[in-house]
């Protein structure tokens, strides 16, 4: 692995699981020789969503096209029903209503959407339960701001979900905002909290899932 190459990978993140591609196991490859970048990626199962798959594929391209010294790049989506299309449509930078024309029903900006709010909410409740675990309460968790919070892992993970959402992430600003930005007032604190919970767990789930997937479909040990 180029060592430049992984660190632009490691910026792109799958984006149901909120995770690098790189921690998930997804690249599979990723070389550079005279300026030109190859990186071969591969997923869980053969099925993957191919919107999904083709959100990673295009943000490894854009990443690694970044990379200092790069003059020309070669993406490729390995073992996936999908590949040729993804990687011809990525490599000519169609987009996904372009590189499925008869199924694809518009770009993919909402459904990156959706997935950061999720991210968020479950950024959201690993800080809500470090606070509650250091003796808050949901509707004192309701009154703090930002900068009543102490640095650490759990918070600068939150502070760059609210940045992906173009929250505020001023020391003033209201730590509890639900997934669009709205204030959560002390009295459904303790239930919004918990569906960031359902949130969480639900993602932390199928990261596991996929890892156990991914693991099988490419283990070195086969019967």
């Amino acid at each position: 692995m180029n060592p430049r190459l992984w660190a632009a990978l490691d910026t792109v993140r799958d984006p149901e699981l909120d995770e690098p591609v790189t921690e998930l196991g997804f690249v599979h490859s990723a070389t550079l020789a005279e300026g030109h970048a190859e990186v071969r990626l591969r997923l869980p199962t053969y099925f993957c969503a191919p919107n999904f798959a083709y959100l990673m594929v295009a943000d490894a391209h854009d990443a690694v096209t970044a990379v200092e010294g790069v003059t020309s790049v070669d993406i490729r989506l390995d073992d996936h029903f999908a590949s040729e299309e993804i990687n011809a449509g990525v490599a000519g930078q169609a987009g996904f209503e372009g590189t499925f024309p008869t199924e694809a029903i518009g770009e993919l900006d909402e459904l990156r959407l959706i997935f950061r709010r999720k991210a968020y909410l479950a950024g959201l409740d690993r800080l809500g339960t470090k606070l509650v675990q250091d003796g808050r309460t949901p509707s004192e968790i309701a009154g703090l701001t930002l900068g009543d919070v102490p640095e650490s892992p759990v918070r600068s993970s939150l502070l760059r979900r609210r940045r992906d959402l173009g929250f505020d992430c001023t020391p003033d600003a209201p730590l509890l905002v639900d997934e669009k930005g709205v204030v959560i007032p002390a009295g459904e604190a303790a239930l919004r909290l918990r569906f960031a919970r359902a949130v969480r767990i639900s993602i932390d789930g199928n990261a596991g899932l996929c890892r156990g997937l991914l693991q099988t479909r490419y283990s070195a040990v086969r019967y």
